[in-house]
């Protein structure tokens, strides 16, 4: 469907009230997130300590617009909690003319950055710098579809607005019953008995002497138990390490930097011959006590590299590293190898069914993308 297209002149108008004068008091004031995602509350300012010679106190549903960053979608409209927020010289109020355009339609104009086009295309100044200037923000156009057609489409992408989080978080409270579920089954299995991490994995480095001359494909290990990511590779002459560790399938690689929270996991055969730094230690499994793949689902959980920190001394940056003799010295509880063969089935079950989860959660994420788009095609 074709709307009429308007300027935001049409809709909107520069409030230039300002005051002189603050009161000793705390002043709430507002951040607008760039990319249209919103208007939100920044740390408040106190008003006997500001500076600035003229202030501007916001109103709910004023349209809010970054002088610096409206090129990159700082857009908005003033929450409900916003109302009396003290506003700098580096953002503009305007007033929704009412009758005329339903603030909430604006909202997600906003929200879908449709403006970020054509404000790019007016802003003036040097690319970092580059400032929209108020009357150029009110000669952008905007589809306008008539009142009624405004009120229908917001009803509907304000139940979806709705039912979206909830969504989302019921999938992330899943995500959280899986990891439990994995944690319980093998405390469960082990049945109070517990042992030194040595006892089931033994430190195996294969480590390649590196030639100037050849190219060495790379993969780094990410924290909190996010698994390993591939690198590109570098030649042996553009690094001062002598050797790297050869990667092979179901070596158990640790960060000896970050190991401690959860910069460690399984290599799958898929990176078979890739090379860390020796930075990363490989460990391999003890031959009838641990099954690799077994393991991929416990050592990427809190519940184990948690337990790292007892490897080693200090806190943040002035952590030491862990070490293989310190990490094979940890103690956990662990099952036999037969109760790990079992309860691999279904660790592999589970995880099925998080994937799939974990791609809905991806779509659902496209979800209010597609449904502004429609929306300002009129095809909702």
């Amino acid at each position: 469907m074709k709307w009429e297209e308007v300027t935001l002149g049409e809709v909107l108008v520069q409030n230039t009230e300002y005051v002189t004068t603050l009161e000793d008091r705390p002043y709430p004031k507002l951040s607008v997130r760039l990319y249209g995602r919103g208007v939100e509350l920044d740390r408040p300012a106190d008003g006997a300590a500001v500076l600035m010679q003229k202030h501007q106190l916001a109103k709910a549903g004023q349209v809010i617009v970054s002088e610096i960053w409206a090129k990159k979608g700082a857009v908005g409209v003033v929450p409900d909690k916003g109302e009396g927020a003290l506003i700098t010289s580096h953002f503009f109020l305007f007033d929704v003319l009412s009758g005329k355009v339903d603030p909430r339609w604006l909202h997600y104009l906003f929200r879908g950055n449709y403006l970020e086009s054509a404000l790019s295309d007016g802003a003036k100044g040097t690319t970092s710098k580059a400032a929209i200037r108020p009357q150029v923000f009110l000669k952008t156009p905007i589809p306008l579809p008539p009142i009624d057609e405004q009120h229908r489409i917001v009803a509907k992408l304000d139940a979806a607005a709705e039912r979206i989080p909830r969504i989302e978080a019921a999938q992330s409270a899943n995500a959280e019953d899986f990891d439990a579920f994995f944690i319980s089954a093998h405390e469960s299995a082990a049945n109070g008995k517990s042992m030194k991490i040595g006892e089931f994995l033994e430190l195996c480095e294969d480590a390649e002497t590196i030639e100037p001359d050849e190219m060495y494909p790379q993969v780094g290990v990410r924290s909190f138990g996010a698994g390993l990511f591939t690198k590109e590779a570098i030649s042996g002459s553009s690094t001062s390490y002598r050797t790297f560790n050869r990667l092979f399938s179901g070596a158990i690689v640790l960060s000896q930097v970050k190991g401690w929270e959860g910069a460690l996991a399984v290599a799958p055969s898929s990176l078979d011959g890739w090379f860390v730094s020796p930075e990363y230690r490989t460990f391999r499994c003890i031959e009838g006590a641990a099954d690799p793949d077994y393991l991929s689902f416990i050592l990427t959980r809190e519940w184990f590299w948690s337990r790292l920190g007892d490897a080693t001394r200090g806190v943040g940056a002035r952590r030491e590293r862990v070490r293989p003799e310190r990490f094979l010295n940890v103690s956990i509880p662990m099952s036999r190898i037969e109760d790990q063969k079992r309860l691999l089935a279904a660790f592999r079950g589970i995880a099925r069914l998080r994937s799939a989860q974990q791609a809905r959660t991806t779509d659902l994420a496209a979800l209010m993308p597609a449904l502004l788009d429609r929306a300002f095609k009129g095809e909702l």
